[in-house]
């Protein structure tokens, strides 16, 4: 009877006198699971059990860190076992309040029901530890070691209040003489596992989240190249789309820098419009094979009369075209969730686009703000699929769902195919199929002059508008000398700035020549030695580089194609037609009006007038070398155009315009439209509007579109020289992957072309009494209204189709002489030479009294004489 009144005295003495407990432990990470019939290790023996305090041999408050049954887990060495943590002061509704100067201790985490309350502990978390076991953390959990996630409490290891210093599971008076007992000397372990090494582990998690960040970055680089949209390699059966306006705004025309005819709903428009304007219409690309992508490009709608363009977007991909997977810009912790990985921006492959997962939105990427200008998006992380779908999500506010796109990636193998995807074959030509600016431009010449120096001469013919010089590449057997009866060629490439396919293919045919003439090639041995050849390989190099720094598939379709000034230089030269079809109007041509040599009118030859200093320097070097073949290389089509460019009736944009050699200019034409790889193929569709398949790739230049002031047009009418424009690719500026393959395109059209230079008749006029040859004389082909004349040695060449001829040679104080010329199949210059005798009678030389002045035609033929004259002087 006595017993009973003291025990809830004794148990209010034992409550008074336990030492603080340890401060609250930080939980151990969610993702760690909590063992499953673990034993928890009591911090103190067995006390029995009062009424209502819960089931026999479960420590109150005791948390469930012991080791699972049989691990045998130890912490590690040198590191202070923390003894578990014990209920919070006096049970609820005691009212009892600690001691003063003990700290009150907050309740744990993972502590078990409180005195009194009677509730059990969770099953298989009381059973005491079997024998033989050492108690310890579970593995795992952190607690008791170093834990990346647990920051200690302020002030822990320094004594102070709310201190948790470490203690070995054993008796509850050790584990009270350790933490305040006077003998303690844990103060040392303590500070072993101070502040310092959990911040160094806190560092390094702090780190790993940036090493998904750098690896992120290296895709940056827009390492891999378009699948081919814009240069036709993507066929027209691989774009979809989910709905189309009409089929001029079909997917086949949503290809980069595509180019919409002239009218208004013209059967091929400038892009694809999608039929309804929702956020559900899209864009597909089927790469027909597993490719890696990396980044997408877009422009507006290319046309006259609209303005539309896509502002935003989100990409789409799948492999199969039912399943599609979307670009997803989620937080970390959605990310994380998905098991990519911590970091921001990364793909989240989710479910199907139907679904919009929370915290996770699908990325959208920036669109256009003009119709014209290029935007490239790198995809965050590449992806592995087949198909590509643009999803347009929102456009011009005053226009419609339209675009143009070009799509980059990398093909990869497929392990699930059998069959071997066939590679395009590697050139045959070790050559250097890349694109070079300036610098780079002028050490490949170096090269290759420092290669064949005794066929090769570099020579400069002007600067443009910023300094840069305009180089030139000769190649001949004897380079800087014009020889007697060697005819002169010239290509030019580069004219605008933008299209740079004909500037690579120069290069790469300088390295061409040389290297093939080193190893005795006898086609390239006999062109060189028989012909004086000129590379210009930049005409408009400040466009160039502006169009180099935006790169193969940002400078759009007009940037760089001007020169610093803003000048197109293909309608900069002097316009000689005007006056040409004027003087054959009123029946002046050839007597009083000469039908060749035409000479530039005095107002282009003004200082103050609107011509470039390149188009000075080009046509300063037409005067200077009698050139009698050439070929100006244009891109952004598949064509080969001959003169006349520019329409004999002023008011109309297209009409047929053909020369008095109509019959050479169409040969020449075919001959090199027949010879490349990409105008020949059957398979070839057209770049844009115009489908020239249908006439063999060939058309007048004035017939497809008038252009005044053409160098073709000059060439023709103010030198000997027959030249051509060569639309090389549907795409400007190609990709430097693509190189290769327009390099077997075009080298045999440029040789075979070359090889025309020999077409036709060729000789010398002498004077019969000297047998010097006789400069500027006339040379006229009977049927044909127009002439050509004489070099500074007195030899000439006169182009002509296979077929019997009669020449005639005319010279100033000679008598005019006539012979008939045969010109055969075989692409060898006949021989037609002249001795003309001197006239007898008197010949005056100037304004006599009583006489009239010297016809105009005449003079301009004594001031080129002497012009001639002088150049023959100089060094």
């Amino acid at each position: 009877m006595l017993g009973l009144p003291l025990a809830p005295l004794l148990l209010l003495l034992l409550l008074l006198l336990v030492p603080p407990p340890p401060p609250a432990r930080a939980a151990p990470p969610r993702s760690t699971p909590r063992p499953r019939a673990q034993a928890a290790a009591p911090a103190e023996p067995a006390r029995p059990a009062a009424a209502g305090m819960g089931t026999a041999g479960a420590a109150p408050g005791a948390t469930a860190t012991g080791a699972p049954k049989g691990t045998g887990t130890t912490p590690p060495r040198g590191t202070a076992q923390r003894p578990p943590p014990t209920t919070a002061g006096p049970p609820r509704g005691t009212g009892t309040t600690p001691p003063r100067g003990t700290a009150m201790r907050p309740p744990p985490t993972t502590a078990g029901p409180p005195k009194g309350t009677g509730t059990a502990p969770p099953r298989g978390t009381a059973a005491a530890p079997p024998k033989g076991t050492t108690t310890g953390p579970p593995k795992g959990t952190g607690l008791g070691t170093r834990s990346p996630t647990a920051a200690p409490t302020k002030g822990a290891g320094e004594g102070g209040p709310g201190s948790a210093p470490p203690s070995s599971p054993g008796p509850p008076g050790h584990g009270r003489l350790k933490e305040g007992g006077p003998g303690a000397k844990a103060p040392a372990p303590r500070r072993k596992l101070v502040r310092v090494k959990v911040v160094k582990k806190k560092v390094v998690r702090k780190k790993k989240p940036k090493t998904p960040a750098k690896e992120a970055a290296a895709p940056q680089d827009p390492q891999c190249p378009p699948l081919g949209l814009e240069s036709l390699r993507v066929l027209d059966s691989q774009l979809r789309a989910s709905s189309d306006k009409r089929y001029g705004l079909g997917a086949h025309r949503g290809r980069l820098n595509i180019q919409s005819g002239l009218y208004d709903g013209d059967f091929y428009d400038g892009g694809w419009c999608a039929g309804r304007e929702d956020t559900a219409q899209w864009l597909e690309v089927d790469a027909r094979r597993l490719t890696n992508f990396t980044g997408v490009i877009t422009q507006g709608l290319n046309s006259i009369w609209t303005y539309d363009w896509v502002t935003s977007y989100k990409v789409q991909v799948s492999n199969d075209t039912y399943t599609w997977h979307q670009c997803r810009n989620g937080t970390e912790e959605a990310v994380g969730a998905r098991g990519n990985g911590p970091g921001r921006g990364r793909w989240d492959w989710g479910p199907p686009s139907t679904s919009n997962l929370p915290g996770s939105p699908a990325r959208v990427f920036p669109g256009n703000k003009d119709p014209e200008t290029p935007v490239l998006n790198l995809l965050p992380v590449p992806v592995v699929a087949r198909y590509l779908r643009i999803n347009p999500q929102s456009w011009f506010p005053n226009g419609t769902i339209c675009l143009r796109a070009e799509v980059l990636g990398c093909p990869l193998p497929d392990p699930n195919n059998i069959y071997a995807w066939h590679s395009p074959p590697p050139p045959t030509d070790k050559l250097d199929f890349r694109h070079h600016n300036y610098k780079e431009m002028r050490k490949l010449m170096k090269r290759v002059n420092d290669e064949c120096p005794d066929i090769t001469r570099v020579y400069s013919i002007g600067k443009s508008y910023l300094g840069l010089k305009m180089y030139v590449m000769e190649i001949s057997d004897n380079p800087g000398v014009h020889e007697v009866g060697e005819p002169e060629f010239r290509y030019v490439a580069g004219m605008h700035g933008n299209e740079v396919l004909g500037r690579e293919l120069l290069l790469n045919l300088m390295e061409f020549l040389c290297r093939e003439f080193r190893a005795s090639n006898p086609r390239v041995v006999q062109l060189v030695t028989e012909t004086r050849i000129h590379l210009l390989p930049s005409m408009n190099p400040d466009g160039y580089e502006t169009a180099y720094k935006l790169g193969s598939e940002l400078s759009g379709w007009a940037m760089g194609r001007w020169t610093y000034e803003g000048i197109d230089l293909n309608h900069n030269f002097a316009d000689l037609n005007t006056a040409l079809w004027d003087a054959e109007d009123n029946d002046l041509v050839p007597h009083e009006f000469p039908n060749h040599y035409i000479p530039i009118p005095e107002y282009y030859t003004l200082t103050n007038a609107t011509v470039a200093p390149e188009t000075r320097a080009v046509i300063d070097w037409m005067q200077r070398y009698p050139f009698v073949l050439s070929a100006n290389l244009h891109g952004g089509e598949l064509v080969v155009t001959y003169p006349f460019d520019m329409t004999r009736s002023y008011w109309k944009a297209q009409e047929l315009t053909p020369t008095a050699d109509d019959g050479v200019f169409r040969w020449l034409a075919t001959v090199y439209a027949t010879s490349n790889l990409a105008m020949a193929s059957e398979d070839r569709r057209l770049c844009h509007y115009d489908d020239f398949a249908r006439h063999g790739n060939i058309i007048n230049g004035a017939n497809w579109h008038t252009v005044p002031g053409s160098m073709n047009d000059f060439s023709y009418l103010h030198t000997n020289c027959f030249e051509i424009t060569v639309e090389l690719s549907c795409d400007k500026f190609p990709h430097a992957s693509e190189l290769p393959a327009e390099w077997e395109n075009n080298r045999e059209s440029l040789l075979l072309y070359m090889e025309q230079v020999h077409r036709g008749i060729k000789g010398v006029v002498r004077d019969s009494d000297t047998e010097q040859g006789i400069a500027n004389a006339i040379i006229s082909v009977d049927g044909i209204n127009h002439d050509v004349r004489t070099a500074l040695d007195g030899d000439y060449w006169r182009l002509l189709n296979p077929g019997e001829y009669e020449v005639t040679a005319r010279a100033e104080g000679y008598e005019a002489a006539t012979q008939p010329c045969h010109v055969s199949y075989e692409n060898v210059p006949t021989p037609c030479s002249f001795r003309l005798a001197r006239l007898r009678r008197h010949r005056p030389r100037g304004r006599l009294p009583g006489r009239a002045p010297l016809p105009s035609d005449l003079r301009l033929r004594r001031q080129r004489l002497r012009r001639l004259r002088a150049q023959r002087r100089a060094p």
